[in-house]
This record gives C-alpha cells, sequence and structure tokens, in this order.
C-alpha cells in the first residue's frame, strides 16, 4: 500500500446502500467467450480503479444520477453482456468468458462533501477513496468474480463521483472507454449503442506454430532484488504549457526530422529524474516500457473499430542507472522514441506467440518504469447528461501489485489552462529527491 505524500485535509462520511447485482434486461446468448493472448497475459491480471467528478448542473436538479446510471447499465449490458458474466480459466490459463449473465455489482452512495472541497486541480491520490469505491469482500478476484464494479456517490453541493473498478484482461483504456461511452448514451436516452461492441479476440491469438520474432526485454527473467521495507507515496504532478514549453527546450531540436512530441520529452524528462531520485547502483539494469495500442497502426489495422479487447504491448528499453543519470536528457530521449518504434504489427504478433510458449508472464517489475498515456483515450467525453466531467481517468498510480505505473491524464488546472497530470509512486526519500530534481530542473528553465 502507497500512502498520500501531501494528504488533502478534508473528512467526510460516505453513507452506502447494499452493493446489487445488475444483470443485463434482456436475455443475452448463454456461451463461452475466448479472451485474446494479449488480453490473457499475467500484466492485465489486476483491477483497474476509475474516477470521474461530476459538478453540479442546475438542469439536471431532481434527476438521480445513480438511478440514472444504474437503468442504462442494465440496458448497455445486453450491447456489452461478456461483462456480466465471470471468467473462467482453461488449459494452459487460457482465459475465457462464461456469459452467465449474472451481472455486475452497483453501488449507490451519498457523502456530506461537496466537490470544491476535493481542491484545484483534482487529481489522485484521492482521500478516503476506499469509501467512494467500496471493495465487496470477495469481489477482487480475477477468475469466478464480477469483471465491473461501479458506485455512484451523490455529493451534498448536487454533483456526484462515478467510480469503477475494471478487470483488465476484459478491455484496455480505450475499451473501457467505448463500454463508459455506451452507458453514457443510453443513460441520455438512446437505444443502442453508437458504435457496437465488436468481440473478435482471436484477431490477436497466436499464430499456429507461435514463434517469437523479437527480443523482449519487458518479459526478461530479473530477480527481485529490491528491498520493499520502505513506505511508498504516491502524488501527483501537473505540467502545464509552461512547464511543458521549459521541457521541450531542455532537449535538442531537429531542424529537419520530426520534431519532438510531447509524451517523448515529458517521459524521458520523468524517466531520468525518477531514476535518479531512485539513488541506484550506477550498473544496475533500468526498463522503461511506453504501453503502445495498436488500434490503427498500419494500412490493415489488426482490429476493426468497435473491437473493445485489449489491444497495446509494452516494449522495454534497457540502459543502466549510471548511463541514464550521467548521459544528456537526448541519451533517454533517444530510448523513449526506441521504445515507441518497436511496436509494429509484427511486434504485436510475437507478444501473443510469447504468451503462449512461456506460460503467460508478467512485465518485469524490479527496476522498471511503465507509462500508459491516456490523453487521447477520452475519459473526459464521458457525459451522463450532467456535463463533461472536472476529473475523469485512473484513480491512482499503479497496476494491481505493481506500484511502477503511471498515466498521462489530461487535465485542466484552476486557470482553465489544458495540462497533464502524471500520478507516481516512489518510496518516500525517494519522492522528495524526485521533487527537488523537478525543482532544480524546471526553475531554471521556466
Amino acid at each position: 500500500m502507497a500512502i498520500p505524500f501531501f494528504p488533502v485535509n478534508i473528512k467526510f462520511t460516505v453513507r452506502r446502500s447494499q452493493p446489487e447485482l445488475v444483470a443485463p434486461a434482456k436475455p443475452t446468448p448463454r456461451e463461452v467467450k475466448q479472451l485474446s493472448d494479449i488480453d490473457d497475459s499475467d500484466a492485465q491480471r489486476f483491477q483497474l480503479p476509475l474516477v470521474h467528478f461530476y459538478p453540479h448542473k442546475p438542469s439536471m436538479t431532481g434527476k438521480d444520477p445513480a438511478q440514472v446510471i444504474k437503468r442504462a447499465l442494465a440496458q448497455t449490458l445486453v450491447f456489452y453482456y461478456p461483462f456480466a458474466g465471470r471468467l473462467r480459466e482453461g488449459l494452459g490459463r487460457k482465459l475465457m468468458v462464461d456469459c452467465n449473465a449474472e451481472g455486475v455489482i452497483f453501488i449507490e452512495a451519498d457523502a456530506d462533501v461537496s466537490l470544491h472541497q476535493f481542491g484545484e486541480p483534482l487529481q489522485p491520490p484521492f482521500p478516503f477513496f476506499e469509501e467512494l469505491l467500496y471493495s465487496v469482500p470477495g469481489s477482487e478476484g480475477i477468475i469466478n468474480c464480477p469483471l465491473l464494479l461501479i458506485q455512484v456517490t451523490r455529493l451534498k453541493c448536487g454533483g456526484f463521483i462515478f467510480a469503477a473498478r475494471i478487470n483488465h484482461t476484459m478491455s484496455d483504456g480505450f475499451g473501457i472507454v467505448q463500454f463508459l461511452k455506451a452507458l453514457a448514451e443510453i443513460a441520455q436516452s438512446a437505444c443502442e449503442p453508437s458504435i457496437p461492441p465488436v468481440w473478435c479476440r482471436e484477431l490477436l491469438n497466436a499464430r499456429d506454430p507461435p514463434r517469437i520474432s523479437f527480443t523482449h526485454n519487458e518479459y526478461d527473467e530479473v530477480p527481485d532484488d529490491e528491498t520493499r521495507s520502505h513506505v511508498m507515496v504516491h502524488h501527483s504532478f501537473f505540467f502545464g504549457p509552461n512547464e511543458l514549453m521549459a521541457i521541450h527546450k531542455m532537449f535538442p531540436h531537429h531542424h529537419h526530422g520530426p520534431q519532438n512530441s510531447t509524451f517523448e520529452v515529458l517521459t524521458a524528462f520523468i524517466w531520468r529524474c525518477r531514476t535518479i531520485a531512485l539513488q541506484l547502483e550506477p550498473d544496475r539494469e533500468v526498463r522503461l516500457m511506453c504501453s503502445n495500442n495498436v488500434r490503427g497502426k498500419s494500412n490493415s489495422p489488426l482490429v476493426p473499430p468497435g473491437y473493445y479487447g485489449n489491444a497495446f504491448v509494452f516494449p522495454a528499453v534497457v540502459t543502466t542507472a549510471g548511463k541514464l543519470s550521467r548521459n544528456s536528457l537526448g541519451y533517454a530521449l533517444e530510448l523513449v522514441k526506441k521504445s515507441k518504434a518497436m511496436a509494429t504489427v509484427e511486434y504485436i504478433r510475437s507478444v501473443a506467440d510469447l504468451m503462449v510458449i512461456r506460460g503467460r508472464p508478467n512485465l518485469v517489475s524490479t527496476r522498471s518504469w511503465v507509462v500508459s498515456d491516456v490523453r487521447r483515450a477520452g475519459f473526459r467525453d464521458i457525459d451522463f447528461g450532467w456535463g463533461k466531467a472536472r476529473y475523469a481517468g485512473p484513480a491512482m498510480a499503479g497496476s494491481g501489485d505493481f506500484l511502477g505505473t503511471s498515466f498521462f491524464i489530461p487535465q485542466e488546472n484552476a486557470e482553465g489552462e489544458e495540462g497533464i497530470v502524471v500520478p507516481i509512486c516512489l518510496p518516500l526519500k525517494s519522492m522528495m529527491l524526485f521533487i527537488k530534481q523537478l525543482e532544480n530542473m524546471l526553475i531554471s528553465k521556466l
């Protein structure tokens, strides 16, 4: 468990109703559907928490968001009926969905707190989050458990918090947003989703026979020699237009080739600062993995529109702590660009094959930093009728037990400037060094 680095000074009580199971509103096909070999890796076997904060909207006074969303959920599950099923595990740890319409967990709640008390800008970690997304005992497992848990908490200001926990083997960020947009459309009285859901998980299965055609450093077997004794802390960093411009200026400028993207420079900058802050032995290997989505990767896309399964890979680049810390930021940038360039169609096929050959291993967690850019996933566009959320997306850093995952989340600051929120989890001492490192590098440029 990690604790907030700067706890928000706020106390409130949440009154919850009994959790209930919401099943599809009409009969749905009773069948067993296999997940793909990209869905089905140990790296996806965790529950992803999401949270959306919606302000009060005067024209919606008298409408209860919990009831509106619960009713829409039953109708949306008719189209996305696998979510109402349960995962089973077959030969070779292959996961499949038993589409038995048992339903998803829904909780409605009230909190004696107003949206503005959560502070500006809204960013992870959120106080008392376990009250806003109650983990129903016995529901946290990956196999034989509900695949989705939703809690809608009404606030005393008239706004509400929508929190969800989704089994990541079912969908990635883009797939989750597609489902939540369908839920929002139906909440706003659509009869069906504007994008029909597509299963077709066999498209990302291993080849026959499987053949690993790349070096996949993200699945290396690295001994775990990290000490676990230190206190881990969570903190989010907001990079607005001024900070991003300052960071861009730290990097070599190419007059001829393509310009550096914001993702590339921010990732290189944070990775290097983070590595310095960890104070590792110079010969220690460090890894960066950039989550890379395959949707629209080539002229012949691997997955059709409407596909809501996992469609991303984590190509790892490896260097040593000493090289990363001592070299210029340009060195880190080249490694980020290399990770991005690796995610070809052939690379994805090779990952699916590796899953089958090597028994679905997990990513290397030792001295690794994983970055998932969700700025274009569309979390903020999910509108249940109350307008756009003030904050929308992953509720914290980390993926399951692995705390070394950060997200790039789009967010506006109090001045209405568009920026990027990056939640980070580090040992307490490293977090203090990391903040110092950021300040030293940014203050000289701002």
